[in-house]
């Protein structure tokens, strides 16, 4: 990574600065992209209504699924040269608006992102910019997209991450409109995303770096006290207030952009690449599979395995976790499970044996098997930490564990507003 840290722009508070933002842009047409659900709300309505008010021509196109190479593509050939687009939606949505554009504009990472290759992630090298023109309004929490040099694209079956300066949108809007109908299970989710983001860079890089490492150590601990806010609403029976949703946001962004990872080993976040193979072989949500990982992992790093991570680090940023949150155990094996259970994500999965072998063989062509992701791991040490993650003996095998009964018969306050635009099987790396 470079040593160097170029903040991008801090995003825009509200869709209301949509407009004196396009009327300095040079751009005459404006074309929104977003997720079906956002049809008919409020928060389409506002962004379409400012691209008039800014005197431009626009257009609007819904956008379903995960997206391919070849629907991206297509996407891409129906855009104008000088077209600015507005992605409304979750990361997925956002995803395929930064893939478009930069198809459009860019041969070489097209061809980059078409060759065939059995590796999970394409890294499309700094000379082709520091951003593509979109201006991303982000509907879920956590994924962090409208700030991310990242994005990913369905890919055999599962996803391909790829990855380059030039994917990081030209400019944000953190709206609480854009969230409002979010169900407060996902906002809970989009912290816990947030969270392992977070530290997971920290804990599995092995130098310690004390600029960067008091950053993530302040930002997991904010993080923590943001989740154990939510949960105590959610426990109550009262829907996330704008504020905290805004809030989350914010901290969503800085584990994406922020200078927390300045200098870290890009290979560090292991975790992520199990959680997202696991998640695609079994057709759950990216959470419910790291939620499931997370203790598996940290216990192996806590025994020693230095390719996982660094025991050390992980007491001492567990430290900070439980600064905030002091009725945890002070193990953070058992803590991590704690925290998880106690902000009501769920983490239950029995898979059998067929399903583990499926999701090892996944992990290993993607990542492992000589590439530099895994650090060395070995076939069966994957396949031993998955069986101890997707094992809960509670239920029937082979499919994922029903929700733990938090006390909500049906569906909690602000689960039955409106629709939700995560999509269930969207699966992200940092």
């Amino acid at each position: 990574m470079s040593a160097e840290f170029t903040a991008p722009p801090a995003p825009m508070p509200g869709v209301g600065h949509l407009a004196a933002w396009l009327r300095r842009d040079a751009a005459h047409r404006v074309t929104v992209l977003h997720d079906p659900a956002v049809s008919g709300q409020p928060i389409l309505a506002a962004v379409l209504a400012q691209i008039e008010a800014a005197g431009k021509r626009q257009k609007a196109l819904s956008l379903s699924g995960p997206g391919s190479r070849d629907s991206i593509l297509a996407l891409a050939e129906g855009l104008d040269e000088e077209e600015l687009i507005v992605g409304v939606g979750g990361g997925s949505v956002l995803d395929q608006a930064k893939l478009a554009v930069l198809f459009r504009s860019s041969p070489e990472a097209l061809a980059r992102v078409s060759a065939p290759q059995r590796s999970g992630m394409v890294a499309l090298p700094p000379h082709m910019g520091a951003s593509v023109r979109v201006i991303a309004v982000p509907t879920t929490l956590g994924t962090g997209s409208e700030l991310s040099t990242v994005a990913c694209v369905a890919h055999a079956g599962g996803k391909r991450l790829v990855t380059g300066p030039c994917l990081r949108p030209v400019a944000a809007i953190l709206d609480p409109e854009a969230t409002r109908t979010l169900p407060p299970r996902l906002v809970s989710e989009g912290v816990l995303e947030a969270l392992f983001r977070t530290v997971s860079p920290y804990v599995g890089d092995l130098t310690v770096r004390p600029g960067p490492d008091a950053l993530t150590e302040d930002l997991a601990a904010r993080l923590v006290r943001a989740g154990d806010r939510i949960s105590r609403m959610r426990a109550d029976g009262l829907p996330i207030d704008p504020s905290t949703r805004i809030r989350v946001a914010e901290l969503s962004g800085q584990s994406q952009a922020g200078p927390t990872n300045l200098g870290r080993d890009p290979y560090s976040v292991k975790g992520w690449l199990l959680g997202n193979e696991l998640s695609s072989e079994l057709g759950l949500s990216k959470m419910h599979s790291i939620a499931a990982i997370w203790p598996a992992l940290w216990r192996r790093i806590a025994d020693g395995d230095s390719r996982l991570g660094d025991a050390r680090r992980l007491d001492r940023i567990w430290g900070y976790m439980r600064g905030q949150a002091p009725r945890l155990p002070s193990d953070p094996v058992r803590g991590i499970a704690e925290l998880v259970d106690s902000w009501r994500v769920d983490r239950r999965i029995n898979a059998t044996p067929a399903q583990v072998d499926a999701t090892v063989t996944r992990v290993m062509r993607a990542w492992g098997a000589g590439l530099p992701m895994l650090g060395g791991l070995y076939t069966h040490e994957v396949r031993e930490l998955l069986t101890e993650a997707v094992s809960d003996e509670k239920s029937p095998p082979g499919r994922p564990v029903p929700p733990h009964d938090f006390r909500f018969p049906g569906p909690e306050p602000g689960e039955a507003v409106g629709k939700t635009t995560d999509h269930p099987r969207e699966t992200r790396t940092p």
